[in-house]
């Protein structure tokens, strides 16, 4: 198994996926793969589905909590799939892009669009995914075409209408056997100093309202409406500060939960448990959680 999946890309063994993801908790990985081409993944995926090995794809790990533990399979990562080309207002990004990166980049080229995504600690596959937004933008919006590998491993280029979207959530959250590998975004010529002005004022904004300064996965639940936010709601049952382990409702942003130092997976799950069953009983509201459990029974 191990010489099959040295001919698919970097190859770790026996990994700690604490540091693949942004809550910095989980347990250990048998193999992580790392394909360096669409050819090379494709060749990753048809072994592992003959051979029947449980694997799970991976961009940058910013909405997940994996367990704590032994994960007796492969993680694929997509770091690779890292290529950047602009033509004149149209963006083409891999997947394992990470979106600061590129909306910093659309920056500096005088492209306005991606300003919202600055502060998403996400990859160009995951935020798809996910459709990522803030501002009241979202990744879908810019979103033209999508380059992907089908559940017959076979590599397809797609207009992003044919997928479906809404607010946090896609097609793809739904069809886990689609793997997104680049997409094409259209963005509008901008000025860069118009926008850095809006991305540094928002900048000093997150870091006054969030807790960046502690491993974290963002917002832990959609918000049920604009009018009112999650953090509000849990703020105001005199939830923030709350502690099991060494996970805490961040003090700064009640919808933050924030590792405050060897947190563990069950912690987290456990702190996201007692705050939704708090708002279910006290406000009769069915929260919707944002992160995905990986590894879980």
């Amino acid at each position: 198994m191990k010489e099959k999946l040295m001919e698919c890309g970097d190859l770790l063994e026996e990994v700690s996926l604490k540091c693949y993801n942004t809550f910095r908790v989980g347990g250990i990985c048998k193999y992580l793969v790392s394909p360096r081409t669409d050819l090379e993944l494709q060749k990753l995926i048809r072994y592992l589905k003959k051979e029947k090995i449980s694997y799970f794809i991976l961009g940058n790990g910013s909405n997940l909590i994996f367990s704590e533990s032994y994960y007796d399979g492969v993680v694929i990562l997509l770091k690779n799939f890292n290529q950047i080309m602009i033509k004149d207002t149209r963006v083409i990004a891999g997947a394992g892009v990470l979106m600061p990166r590129l909306a910093m980049l659309t920056i500096q080229e005088n492209l306005t669009g991606f300003e919202w995504a600055i502060g998403i600690p996400g990859s160009v596959g995951g935020c798809i995914y996910n459709n990522a937004e803030a501002y009241k933008e979202s990744t879908f919006d810019h979103l033209v075409e999508i380059t992907l590998l089908t559940p017959d491993n076979e590599i397809k280029t797609m207009p992003s209408s044919a997928f479906s979207s809404g607010y946090r959530t896609s097609f793809f959250k739904e069809n886990k056997d689609y793997i997104i590998l680049k997409a094409v975004f259209q963005l509008e010529c901008g000025n860069q100093k118009e926008s850095l002005e809006i991305v540094n004022k928002r900048r000093e904004k997150r870091l006054l309202s969030q807790p960046l300064e502690y491993p974290s996965a963002g917002s832990v639940f959609r918000n049920p409406s604009q009018e009112n936010p999650s953090g509000k709601i849990i703020e105001n049952l005199g939830l923030k500060g709350t502690r099991i382990g060494g996970a805490e409702i961040s003090t700064k942003h009640a919808n933050f939960i924030i590792n405050k130092g060897n947190a563990t997976s069950n912690d987290i799950r456990n702190l996201i448990e007692l705050i939704h069953k708090e708002v279910k009983e006290k406000e009769n509201i069915d929260l919707v959680m944002e992160q995905e459990y990986v590894g879980w029974d």
